[in-house]
């Protein structure tokens, strides 16, 4: 997000505010059941959006999804007739390329392209030496965590190109900037989408950009796996998404390329 010298990164201004309230966005986001993916699904609803989600839990999905129709009731800004089929979710693998296009035949079928993707989707080693890694647990991060990006971007940046218009954002993270023991998969996952993320930023045309966005430290399923019970430390995701909506929601062309953290 792009900021003036006296605006804190991510600390939207009284006019980028009134853009994020007033105008509606539709926004995809994958790794929607559960996590950071769900906490900012339901925000986004509340505050009137239209969300795409997709993940391969369909029991979560059908949870989520009358979670969405509920939260969209009780803006007084959504009309009753509005919420219903409102928002879609669907069972989609990212680490898979045709089901990922069933998703994008999807959204334009109901002419539904979203203005903003959130690249959510993602998950993380056990703690391990690398030597110590099965071969299928490695293949699963880097399948999910870069190749999932890879084929969201095939699918949906030409729909993007074509309307002139749209925001892509990869969820990174820190360790995408540094380097920890025991989760060498993950972090090179990670530095994988921060080079990817700058490297796709200069193939874009002028209406649509790219960011790698580090979420912080948060207390989520993946981080349980790293730091045990002491993951109870850092905020939730319930308490993470508001400013990472209001964040998201505010990018522009001007932010393209840039690694920024909520």
């Amino acid at each position: 997000m792009t900021a003036s010298p006296t605006t804190p990164l991510g600390a939207p201004t009284t006019t980028s505010m009134a853009r994020v309230t007033g105008t509606h966005r539709t926004v995809l986001i994958t790794g929607v059941s559960r996590g950071l993916g769900k906490a900012l699904a339901l925000e986004l609803a509340k505050r009137g959006h239209t969300v795409i989600g997709c993940s391969r839990s369909q029991d979560k999905l059908n949870s989520l999804q009358a979670d969405l129709a509920a939260v969209s009731s009780s803006n007084p800004s959504s009309p009753a007739s509005a919420v219903q089929n409102k928002h879609l979710v669907m069972n989609v693998d990212v680490r898979s390329d045709s089901s990922v296009q069933d998703l994008a035949r999807s959204v334009v079928e109901k002419k539904s392209i979203p203005d903003i993707i959130v690249n959510n989707a993602g998950t993380i080693n056990r703690n391990n030496k690398i030597w110590d890694v099965p071969v299928e647990e490695f293949d699963t991060v880097i399948d999910t965590n870069i190749k999932g990006i890879a084929n969201m971007l095939r699918h949906f940046v030409p729909l993007m190109i074509e309307r002139k218009q749209g925001v892509i954002v990869n969820m990174s993270s820190g360790w995408g900037r540094s380097a920890a023991a025991q989760v060498a998969p993950y972090c090179a996952s990670k530095w994988a989408v921060e080079g990817l993320t700058r490297s796709v930023a200069k193939e874009l045309p002028v209406g649509v950009a790219i960011v790698s966005l580090s979420p912080g430290v948060i207390n989520t399923d993946m981080l349980q796996s790293c730091f045990g019970s002491s993951a109870s430390f850092y905020q939730t995701p319930e308490a993470w998404a508001p400013r990472a909506a209001t964040m998201i929601l505010n990018l522009s062309m001007a932010d393209n390329g840039a690694s920024l953290t909520v």
